[in-house]
């Protein structure tokens, strides 16, 4: 019996077995190919940006804000200082002579009053009396001296001329005549000092005015020299007023005795009497400018500042104030809210025509607490200034213009917030209000 061939059963087993394994291969690999094929189709899908549909052009928003019609006209210029009112005329009270007080009057008490005059204090006058006495004795007998030395002169003038005496004892009564004038002369001149000091063992007040401080009691003894107590007049004060250099250009201020003088208005600078308001007139300046701050003092007189007369509320020596003083006036200016203006000297204007913004860089004649003045001949009466304060103002910007709001009474006096504010007619600037 022949054995079989293993190659012959072998050989078509053998020959299979790597195609097999190829596609076994291929099976095992399909899934994860198919799974990151599906991935990156998936992300080339998604990461693709669709297309955005076409927005329409944006429109220009116009520019909202308040206005103010500018008018040309003229504008007084007020000139607003500070000072401290003080007595034109203080002075300190002096015996003249020495004695003991005997006596001080009710009016030589600190604040009070008093008229030139008076007698404020007087000294014990006992000594002072006999000497006028003496004074007045002694000049009685230099007189009769006199008398007799001119009778004895007159008699041997009449000898003489009939040679009964020699010249010489003429001579001799004539000097004897010359020396009894001269004792006239002095006795005189003792009984007028003898009266004088008499006369001031009263101290009398030198002027209408005020009593600031008394330095002495009554049995007090005082000697020439010795200070009383201080006063001062009260039949006008005055106030030295600061101006600036920059603004004495605005103001007439008088130089000479018979310059106009210039109106002041004084108000308390403490705040004591804020709504009166006392008249005064600047009179004259300092020489010349402060060493510190170059400015110029301007004195202002206030005739009756304790209201003796006028019934006012008295202005007190050493008050500080406020002043206001009337200028000069300028013409053909436009008075600029200072809201308006930016960075000093930067204003926004409405072109009416086209409701636009135009900047404009101006240039200062005058500012206050609530204008800038300005002279420009391109703002004319009519012109709208933009007041509201504009972030973003670009030349050009179309603007609508907003309504002026007012707040109900009620709403101020109530404190209430919830009460539907009331819209003023627009009138000329209504019709600005609508868009081009």
């Amino acid at each position: 019996m022949t054995e079989p061939d293993n190659n012959s059963e072998t050989g078509p087993a053998t020959s299979g077995t790597p195609q097999r394994g190829f596609l076994s291969l291929l099976a095992r690999a399909a899934l994860p190919i198919g799974i990151l094929a599906g991935g990156i189709a998936a992300y080339l899908i998604l990461s693709a940006e669709p297309e955005k549909p076409k927005s329409p052009p944006a429109t220009l928003q116009a520019i909202r804000t308040r206005v103010k019609e500018l008018q040309v006209r003229d504008y007084p210029v007020v000139i607003k200082t500070h000072g401290v009112v003080r007595s034109h005329d203080e002075v300190t009270l002096s015996a003249q002579v020495s004695g003991l007080i005997t006596h001080i009057s009710l009016a030589f008490e600190a604040g009070s009053y008093f008229n030139e005059g008076d007698v404020l204090v007087q000294l014990d006058s006992k000594d002072y009396k006999n000497a006028v006495a003496v004074a007045e004795a002694r000049l009685l007998s230099a007189q009769s001296a006199l008398q007799l030395a001119t009778l004895n002169h007159e008699r041997n003038l009449k000898i003489f001329k009939e040679k009964l005496i020699p010249e010489a004892e003429v001579d001799h009564t004539s000097a004897i005549r010359s020396q009894a004038a001269a004792d006239v002369d002095s006795a005189t001149a003792q009984v007028d000092r003898s009266k004088r000091d008499l006369e001031r063992t009263k101290i009398r007040a030198p002027f209408n005015g005020r009593v600031r401080h008394k330095a002495v009691g009554l049995g007090q003894s005082v000697g020439p020299g010795t200070p009383l107590g201080g006063a001062f007049a009260v039949d006008f004060a005055e106030v030295r007023l600061p101006i600036a250099g920059r603004e004495l250009q605005f103001l007439a201020l008088p130089e000479k005795l018979d310059d106009p003088p210039l109106d002041v208005e004084l108000r308390d600078g403490i705040g004591g009497a804020p709504d009166v308001v006392w008249q005064a007139k600047i009179v004259r300046t300092d020489g010349a400018l402060d060493d510190n701050s170059l400015e110029l003092f301007a004195i202002a007189r206030v005739d009756d500042p304790f209201g003796l007369k006028s019934g006012k509320p008295p202005l007190r020596i050493g008050q500080p104030v406020t002043a206001s003083i009337a200028g000069r006036v300028l013409t053909n200016v436009v008075a600029l809210p200072r809201i308006a203006v930016r960075q000093l000297d930067q204003i926004v204007l409405i072109n009416k025509t086209e409701m636009t913004l135009m900047a404009k860089t101006i240039i200062p004649l005058w500012s206050d607490e609530q204008f800038i003045i300005v002279r420009d001949p391109l703002i004319q009466s009519g012109a709208l200034l933009s007041t509201t304060h504009l972030v973003y103002m670009p030349n050009g910007a179309k603007v609508e213009i907003m309504p002026e709001i007012d707040a109900p009474p009620t709403a101020v006096a109530t404190g209430k917030s919830n009460e539907t504010p009331t819209i003023k007619p627009a009138g000329k600037l209504g019709r600005a209000n609508k868009k081009p």
